[in-house]
């Protein structure tokens, strides 16, 4: 045979072997579809592409190690916290309205504690969430514990870094984690400093050439702060300027964080400490991280966890059942609008039994592909009877979810399939009416200063933004 034919035949049976896995690995058929799809329209690109970021590596070597630890290692710390935390006062309740649905899901589908002992403060945009975390940091007589998606070498970066230093050199144990693709950027001049200063540090599956592809679609978007074991940050700030406003494009950005003191931060803790121990095979354990917290207050919160590590897809799980469960309202502000059609027919459900349905977007995009395959749902969901909004005074990140008037869910995952499958997500989950009322104060400021989508205005859209809809919605489910 020539060189061409040798070609041709090795290509073919590659592509075979491909298309074989593809549909052995039951993906949901969405993205079965789109996978076929890049292979026929990106021939030789297409099998780079799957070999890259494509394969399925939720059950590999790696993250079946990492989920069974985290399982040995929280088992332990949670029972170990068991003594400090009234269960039977919280079931004694019997709860008939959506907590009686949320509460046991994430007990089962996440091992996620219930915890009654808080107090949480919501945290409005960058400043806010700075000045507390800098005060916590500054504060913090034993022990610091931070875990971001996105650490930038910016203004606020260095403030981060220099305070993380200080504390290093009174003597406190301080640990950070960074994800290795979300802190790309993030060079050895930022690090090394810390590490000087006795800063341990922890990169989340490092990617570098060639070898790449098993790790690089599989990231940690979480954002966690613990301070002493007593004071727990989490949400949907990163580590950069653009969260305060500084960023030329994105202009004013809009986005919430959540202080939590009580019982919850041990969880938070946990978390962390599981992940610690996946990025450098130490194990943390001991009650000078999970001390005696006093009374703190009496709001009821389940901090969950999902990843591409997990059994379930728990957050995933809990978003839906609160849709489905919802009976007055269900108010949504997300970055991106890429649901799965489970989620998408619980919304649309929703909005067509009476519920108060309305969702709240940007109206600039910061990943344009993921900003059209958004758009391309308005349709199905306007006609449905949801209300759908777009922020127009900056850029709106947040990751809030409110259902009736005593559930809220404030952290890092998006409702797109990303967060759903690929991404390490963390979210608090708080059943409480005060703070249920006060996050939907400021959601219904947000609509003050936000445009309204029609269902008319929608339909007589120019062509161009269609077919930028439609082909990013085909191509969403390996985004």
């Amino acid at each position: 045979m020539n060189p061409f034919q040798i070609f041709t035949v090795t290509y073919t049976v590659i592509s075979i072997i491909i298309g074989i896995d593809i549909l052995l690995d039951n993906r949901d058929p969405s993205s079965t579809v789109a996978w076929f799809m890049v292979l026929f329209i990106l021939p030789i690109v297409g099998i780079f592409l799957y070999l890259y970021i494509g394969r399925n590596h939720r059950k590999k070597k790696t993250f079946i190690r990492k989920r069974s630890e985290d399982y040995v290692i929280l088992n332990k710390l949670l029972k170990e916290q068991f003594p400090f935390i009234n269960y039977e006062g919280i079931f004694k309740r019997g709860f008939k309205d959506i907590r009686g649905k949320i509460i046991p899901l994430l007990l089962n589908n996440a091992g996620s504690p219930v915890t009654v002992n808080n107090n949480v403060k919501v945290l409005q945009n960058g400043e806010a969430t700075f000045t507390e975390i800098l005060n916590a940091i500054e504060n913090a007589e034993e022990h610091i514990h931070a875990e971001y998606f996105i650490i930038k070498d910016s203004d606020i970066g260095r403030k981060f870094q220099q305070a993380l230093i200080k504390k290093a050199e009174e003597g406190l144990e301080v640990r950070l984690i960074y994800d290795s693709v979300g802190s790309i950027r993030l060079r050895n001049s930022f690090i090394k400093p810390l590490k000087d200063a006795g800063v341990q540090i922890g990169c989340f599956l490092p990617v570098a050439l060639p070898f790449f592809g098993a790790r690089l679609n599989y990231r940690n978007h979480r954002k966690i702060l613990v301070v002493d074991g007593k004071i727990g940050f989490t949400g949907g700030i990163n580590i950069g300027d653009e969260y305060l406003g500084r960023d030329k494009k994105m202009g004013f950005w809009r986005d919430t964080h959540l202080k939590i003191q009580g019982e919850a931060v041990y969880v938070l803790q946990g978390i962390f400490l599981a992940d610690w121990n996946f990025v450098s095979n130490e194990t943390i354990d001991g009650f000078e991280y999970f001390p005696p917290q006093g009374y703190c207050g009496e709001k009821i919160i389940q901090i969950a966890s999902s990843g591409p590590d997990s059994h379930w897809a728990s957050i995933h799980q809990a978003y839906f059942s609160a849709f489905s469960a919802a009976e007055e309202r269900i108010y949504i502000t997300t970055p991106y609008l890429v649901p799965d059609d489970g989620i998408l027919l619980a919304l649309k459900t929703a909005a067509l039994r009476g519920v108060d349905v309305r969702i709240l977007l940007p109206i600039k995009p910061d990943h344009k592909t993921v900003f059209w395959a958004s758009k391309s749902h308005f349709k199905e969901l306007l006609e449905s009877g949801v209300r759908i909004y777009q922020y127009a005074k900056g850029f709106i990140h947040g990751k809030v979810f409110i259902v009736d008037d005593n559930f809220v869910s404030i952290g890092t995952a998006n409702l797109d399939i990303r967060s759903f499958k690929l991404n390490f997500e963390v979210n608090a989950f708080v059943y409480d009416k005060e703070t249920n009322h006060s996050v939907v104060q400021d959601f219904l400021e947000d609509l003050q200063v936000s445009r309204e989508v029609t269902l008319d205005e929608y339909i007589n859209r120019p062509i161009i933004q269609k077919i930028k809809e439609s082909t990013a919605r085909v191509f969403s489910p390996i985004l």
